[in-house]
C-alpha cells in the first residue's frame, strides 16, 4: 500500500471511530461522570482519589520496539478520555503529555477536589495509574517494580488490576 494510501486510510479510520463514539466515550468527563469513576476505583479497587489508568507506547508483535506512540487514559468502561497517536521516537513523555487536555484542571485550579487519607496523609486532587516511563509528577502513581513484603505485593498486585481496565481499552483499539 502506498504511503498516501496508507495515510488516507487511517484518516478514514479515525473519522469514522470519532462519528461513532465521540458523544459516549470520547469526551470530556463531567463532574458528575469523574465522581462515579472515583466510586468505583474506591470501592472496588480500594484506591480512593484514583481517576483512570494511563498507557503508552503500541508495540507490534513482529518488531522488537515501539512502533507508534499512542497514548491513552480510560476508564473501565473503555470510556477513552485522552488519545494522542505519534510516531515512536519523535515524541517524548513530555511532548506528549504536554499535548494532554487533562492536565489543563490540575494547571488553572479547576481540577475536581477529591479529598482522600491515605497512610495518614491527606491528599486534595485525584490522581492516575501509570507504568514505569512516566516522568515522576504527584499526579501519577506507579506501581512498586519489585515488592518485598507482603504489604507492597499487596498493593503491587491491587494496582496491576486496576491498570487492567487501560488494557482493555488498549486492546479494543
Amino acid at each position: 500500500m502506498s504511503e498516501r494510501s496508507s495515510r488516507d486510510t487511517l484518516n478514514a479510520f479515525c473519522d469514522g471511530v470519532n462519528k461513532l463514539y465521540r458523544h459516549e466515550y470520547l469526551r470530556r468527563p463531567t463532574r458528575t461522570d469523574t465522581q462515579c469513576i472515583l466510586d468505583h476505583h474506591a470501592s472496588y479497587h480500594g484506591f480512593p482519589g484514583m481517576l483512570v489508568a494511563w498507557r503508552g507506547q503500541y508495540t507490534r508483535g513482529d518488531h522488537h520496539g515501539p512502533t507508534i506512540s499512542l497514548e491513552a487514559v480510560a476508564s473501565q468502561d473503555c470510556w477513552i478520555w485522552h488519545a494522542y497517536f505519534g510516531v515512536a521516537g519523535s515524541n517524548n513523555d513530555i511532548n506528549v503529555l504536554n499535548q494532554s487536555p487533562l492536565f489543563n484542571p490540575f494547571e488553572d485550579g479547576t481540577a475536581p477536589l477529591v479529598p482522600f487519607t491515605v497512610n495518614g496523609t491527606e491528599y486534595r486532587y485525584p490522581y492516575y495509574l501509570v507504568d514505569g516511563i512516566y516522568p515522576r509528577y504527584a499526579m501519577f502513581v506507579k506501581t512498586i517494580s519489585h515488592p518485598t513484603d507482603e504489604k507492597r505485593i499487596r498493593y503491587a498486585k491491587a494496582q496491576e488490576a486496576a491498570r487492567k481496565d487501560v488494557e482493555q481499552a488498549f486492546g479494543i483499539i
